[in-house]
């Protein structure tokens, strides 16, 4: 065998591990029927109600239900309250995303995992937490009714604070790791040529994790425009101003159902959108 073939044999050896390797992840090209069955009933459970929502959506009177006056108070509270609440969030969220990835403190795993709660947490004892902390009564309220004259609940500003409440972890969650994934050697020599920690925040981390804040944020708005739970339990529905588009949803299917299948298709093509502008992020790997 000549050198040539030699390293020929060899190359080919080098390239076909990896190559074997990927046939045997692909699994060849069937499925096999007891994957593929429940699969395709996971997606028809998925899926269906979708398609079904469009089905029966009146396209006809469409514009004229989201252009009444009861839609369009619902919506455009909606959309400025779930955008004060991503506001919020990023002011408070992202120091706290921060923290939690650059600061060892004690406890730092639990303040994670109450941080993240949220997430977990159903939406109605969300509220009822909200009520017990910021009511009039609450451990809190009392004190910024009594102090300041603020009263949180039942009002617009209590929209904003149940929507943020449910919606800031997306936002620490994906911050926090876009910084753990960060080189903070960056951080380190901007200290070192004498920038303060907060300059070398401002100036050097906030540009390289800027596509996770943008990330945690759509997502945040997102999660805040769908808020029902909190938002009925901590801030009533009053129409114009506690009633977002979720409340609509639900009070109008009770007497009007085309307005709420109209209400909905609005909020789907929301979550489709996201989605849409988050998928590169999500798909990519490493």
């Amino acid at each position: 065998m000549t050198s040539t073939t030699k390293s020929d044999a060899a190359t080919g050896a080098l390239r076909g591990g990896p190559r074997r390797r990927r046939v045997r992840a692909g699994g060849g090209r069937g499925a096999p029927l007891p994957l593929l069955v429940p699969a395709l009933i996971g997606m028809a459970f998925l899926v269906v109600p979708l398609v079904a929502l469009l089905v029966r959506a009146p396209w006809r009177s469409m514009p004229e239900q989201l252009t009444s006056a009861e839609v369009w108070q619902a919506l455009q509270l909606s959309l400025i309250c779930a955008t004060a609440a991503t506001a919020v969030s990023l002011v408070i969220g992202v120091p706290l995303a921060w923290l939690l990835a650059r600061v060892e403190f004690p406890g730092r795993g639990l303040v994670r995992a109450l941080v993240t709660l949220p997430l977990v947490l159903p939406p109605v004892v969300g509220g009822v937490a909200l009520l017990t902390a910021l009511g009039r009564n609450g451990i809190v309220g009392k004190w910024l009714d009594s102090w300041f004259g603020v009263t949180l609940p039942f009002t617009t500003a209590g929209v904003v604070v149940a929507e943020a409440f449910v919606a800031m972890p997306f936002l620490v969650i994906s911050v926090e790791g876009t910084l753990r994934a960060a080189d903070p050697r960056y951080e380190e020599a901007a200290t070192t040529l004498g920038a303060s920690r907060f300059t070398a925040f401002r100036r050097v981390t906030l540009p390289l994790i800027a596509p996770g804040i943008a990330a945690g944020a759509v997502l945040a708005w997102a999660r805040a425009l769908g808020e029902f739970g909190a938002t009925i339990t901590f801030a009533g529905n009053f129409p114009g101003r506690t009633q977002t588009m979720p409340l609509a949803v639900y009070l109008a299917l009770q007497s009007d159902p085309e307005a709420a299948i109209a209400l909905s298709l609005v909020l789907l093509a929301v979550s489709i959108a996201v989605l849409a502008g988050l998928r590169d992020r999500w798909m990519t790997v490493g």
